[in-house]
């Protein structure tokens, strides 16, 4: 069975560098696969952040993730540094998709890549909200 090829790091618009840790390694030597699932999360959230998006303490609305998914090309492995691209597949009207690939510093193939879908819901309902147009704008930026 063939598949395509994990997209290049032209596929994305936000970058992120993350050190490995010695107990990301599992009994094989390489990342254990829930460490990607850990960039992702800290990728976006970074990144929603920064873009002032995000507010831990007091921000509405808030992201709910409700799908996530990764395929993996090549190992990687404690201590290599890593590149998380971050691009915006799709805004819905309270959603948003994510593309993310992982690569190893300074490479230029991925040796992952994956989705992560977050929808937005009200802090004080947990129900879907629309996302509010400041937002669009920012993720509109990014998307790719």
């Amino acid at each position: 069975m063939s598949r395509e090829p994990p997209k290049g790091r032209e596929s994305y618009k936000v970058w992120r560098e993350i050190g490995t840790r010695w107990a990301d390694n599992d009994a094989y030597g390489h990342i254990n696969n829930v460490v990607y699932y850990a960039w992702f999360d800290t990728a976006v959230n970074a990144w929603l952040i920064e873009e002032g998006l995000l507010d831990l303490a007091a921000g509405d609305p808030i992201g709910f993730v409700v799908e996530t998914g990764c395929r993996y090309a090549a190992p990687l492995s404690y201590p290599q540094p890593v590149e998380v691209g971050l691009a915006i597949e799709s805004i819905g009207k309270s959603s948003v998709r994510y593309r993310l690939g992982v690569f190893a510093k300074n490479s230029s193939e991925a040796a992952a890549e994956g989705f992560f879908i977050h929808v937005y819901v009200g802090r004080e309902s947990r129900r879907p909200v629309e996302l509010p147009e400041p937002w669009r704008k920012v993720l509109e930026g990014a998307r790719g």
